[in-house]
């Protein structure tokens, strides 16, 4: 049997397993991968096409097992440093492109997608600021790869410093780049861990919306060609609209619960996919300088918001 006839074979077999409770978040991200890598992917038109549907759907079940109420104190209660670390980490973005003489398309977006929402700020921001196709690649490469490696190091690092399920939440929440693996690395950590840090990250999504028009009126003065319209967020409606119903109607709390046990599984099966799409390809795109930009900011972003978190500062 070739490589290729055993991925056709393996690809199926350990998608099902994701939905049951014996695969973990990151063992699917880590499975995806090496078996793209290794053997390669022959459903890789199809991967790439249902995995953000997938994610989506997973994203918006997750809403049905949670408070409203709950939700919006936390969104609120972040609100100041919020507003504090998206522009201290775009600043120091921009500034680490400009040292490192980084094409300046790439350098946006990864910042951008550094302190928002990692691929999703990158979808928004991108038409705003009119950024070639080279561009978002390199940026979305950048932000998957530490998007992987996020997900693997952060709950070891969050027992190692004895964070309790709040603060690995909210440290997530800050830290990580994209929902889904904020999701997948509190999902490791409990249930609690899970509903703070899945709230602070959609809380910080909604950022997307202004931060893309500041950036179109920033970066793309002059350009006379007609604005493009940017792609705006729309699970978080989802997300609270399910929220809402389990919230103002008790009645339905046991099916809420139910579609949030199913939301969990289908989101390992999302994260399978993600590390499926993973290509020789996808790795040759990211180059020195916008790996290192994209690396020293998240290790700055992580590093600054642990010790937040771990000494009270942010809580």
């Amino acid at each position: 049997m070739n490589s290729r006839t055993f991925s056709l074979v393996l690809i199926p077999m350990v998608g099902v397993l994701c939905l049951t409770p014996w695969m973990p978040s990151a063992g699917a991200l880590l499975a995806g991968a090496i078996i793209a890598l290794a053997l390669g992917n022959p459903y890789i038109e199809t991967t790439r096409r249902y995995f953000q549907k997938l994610l989506t759907w997973s994203v918006m079940g997750l809403g049905a097992g949670m408070n409203l109420e709950t939700v919006a104190r936390v969104g609120l209660q972040g609100l100041g440093y919020t507003i504090i670390g998206l522009l201290m980490t775009v600043s120091i973005g921009l500034l680490l492109a400009r040292v490192l003489k980084l094409e300046r398309e790439s350098g946006i977006l990864i910042s951008v997608g550094t302190a928002i929402c990692g691929g999703s700020a990158i979808a928004a921001v991108a038409p705003t600021i009119r950024a070639k196709p080279q561009s978002i690649s390199v940026a979305l490469a950048t932000v998957f790869l530490l998007n992987a490696v996020a997900l693997l190091i952060f709950p070891p690092i969050g027992h190692w410093f004895g964070l309790t399920q709040t603060q690995f939440g909210l440290w997530s929440a800050l830290a990580i780049h994209d929902t889904s693996s904020v999701v997948g690395a509190t999902l490791q950590y409990g249930q609690e861990a899970l509903h703070i840090g899945t709230t602070v990250k959609l809380a910080r999504a909604l950022w997307i919306v202004p931060v893309a028009l500041a950036t179109s009126l920033l970066f793309a003065r002059g350009d006379r060609s007609p604005a493009t319209k940017a792609k705006l967020p729309w699970f978080i409606l989802g997300f609270v609209l399910a929220a809402a119903l389990v919230t103002w109607i008790p009645e339905a709390q046991p099916a809420g619960h139910l579609i949030e046990m199913a939301a969990k599984r289908t989101l390992v099966l999302a994260l399978f996919l993600i590390g499926a799409n993973l290509t020789l390809e996808t790795l040759r795109y990211v180059g020195f300088r916008p790996f290192a930009q994209g690396f020293l900011l998240w290790v700055a972003v992580a590093s600054a918001t642990l010790l937040a978190v771990f000494f009270g500062v942010i809580h």
